[in-house]
């Protein structure tokens, strides 16, 4: 009896299987740059990203007025992180704009002050001054430890000493959000800890920068 002729061409199947079986992943590195990629040439734009850390910043500044702390906390890290984001993807995509990047350091000093404007808010009703004087203080102080590094690099000095720098000062925020009195977490506060921990290391930043700014226009 002849033979088959359709065995060559099922083993050339089986073949092609086995082959397909043994190709080795994609790496972590291509899958990176593969979704960098399509992240570029997407419409997503930098502007895009800070606006929605802003409108989340915005979520947990009222969440904290409802003394939602844990929620607040949660956004507000949320919130944060994008605004780290946003400049990453622009340099990475290559979208950024003079107007974005001037867009993305306003709101961030927006953002900032308005969660802790709430949560002077929140001390004030409770009838405790001297909390809702410190976060006063925390709040000016925070802006002037931007100002100081945007006032010194307009002289040519760069600026980026000091103990509170943004990431920080969003760390000790956040905790004393998450582990605020009556959060999920224990029925204990950090809150006023933290605005006094973020009060006095925003001047001591502040002195620091003065400091440094001192020492390098006067050699």
């Amino acid at each position: 009896m002849p033979p088959r002729q359709h065995a060559p061409a099922r083993r050339g199947r089986r073949g092609q299987r086995a082959r397909a079986r043994t190709r080795p992943p994609i790496g972590s590195g291509a899958r990176r740059q593969l979704v960098r990629n399509r992240l570029i040439e997407s419409r997503l734009t930098p502007n895009a990203i800070s606006l929605t850390g802003f409108a989340l910043n915005l979520v947990a500044a009222a969440l904290v007025w409802e003394q939602l702390f844990f929620l607040g906390g949660i956004a507000f890290i949320v919130g944060s992180v994008m605004d780290t984001l946003d400049g990453r993807y622009s340099r990475m995509s290559g979208k950024g704009t003079p107007f974005g990047a001037f867009l993305d350091s306003t709101l961030d000093r927006i953002e900032e002050g308005i969660v802790l404007a709430a949560v002077a808010g929140y001390f004030a009703l409770q009838g405790a001054r001297v909390p809702a004087a410190v976060v006063v203080i925390a709040v000016l102080a925070s802006l002037m430890v931007s100002y100081t590094r945007a006032r010194a690099e307009a002289l040519g000095v760069e600026c980026k000493v000091g103990i509170a720098t943004r990431p920080v000062r969003v760390v000790i925020l956040a905790a004393g959000l998450v582990f605020a009195k009556g959060a999920s977490l224990g029925d204990f506060s950090l809150l006023k800890p933290a605005v006094y921990v973020l009060a006095a290391l925003s001047v001591i930043t502040v002195a620091q920068r003065i400091w440094h700014v001192r020492g390098e226009l006067s050699v």
